[in-house]
């Protein structure tokens, strides 16, 4: 698969953009289109400061457009590889979630509002590129350990888990 490419299903219609993560405004008539993104190692790259390098990503984002404003619904799926904070190994994290972001037209742009964004009605396109990204990294959770397997037991590095447990000071005794 070549995660380079982007196709957007607008209204049934298969189309290639060219550029990534980037949705029409202009053009686009009222009503509902969605728009298929896939994000690849490539997508977490552009992000310097970021914790995730590869993922695989499936990014829906579900447009309802009027004339004054749209409403986002913006679903992604995948998986991303972390570092586990307990062990420092890295394991596969399954991703799931769903954001709304509305849109109103205006003249100047204004994203104070995490939810809500204005934009200029002059604006041709909407680069969805930071969004994405931040869903993601929303998604993720706040300490990031390998899973237990089916038993409970940690699927941490066992080698890293006992050169831990010599480092452990007992305060007890």
């Amino acid at each position: 698969f070549n995660w380079n490419r982007i196709y957007i299903f607008a209204d049934q219609n298969l189309r290639e953009m060219s550029g990534l993560f980037i949705i029409p405004i202009s053009g686009s008539k009222e009503g509902r289109h969605t728009f298929n993104f896939e994000a690849g190692n490539e997508f977490f790259e552009r992000f310097e400061e970021s914790e995730v390098k590869v993922g695989s990503l499936s990014v829906i984002i579900e447009m309802d457009k009027r004339s004054s404003h749209f409403d986002l619904l913006v679903k992604i799926k995948g998986m991303v590889r972390l570092c586990c904070d307990r062990c420092l190994g890295m394991f596969d994290y399954p991703v799931e979630s769903e954001s709304r972001l509305l849109v109103k037209l205006g003249k100047v742009w204004d994203e104070s509002d995490p939810d809500i964004i204005t934009i200029p009605a002059s604006e041709n396109e909407l680069d969805m590129n930071q969004y994405i990204y931040e869903y993601v990294q929303l998604s993720l959770p706040i300490r990031r350990v390998h899973p237990q397997d089916e038993k409970g037991n940690s699927t941490c590095d066992p080698i890293m888990l006992g050169k831990l447990k010599e480092h452990i000071i007992d305060e007890e005794k």
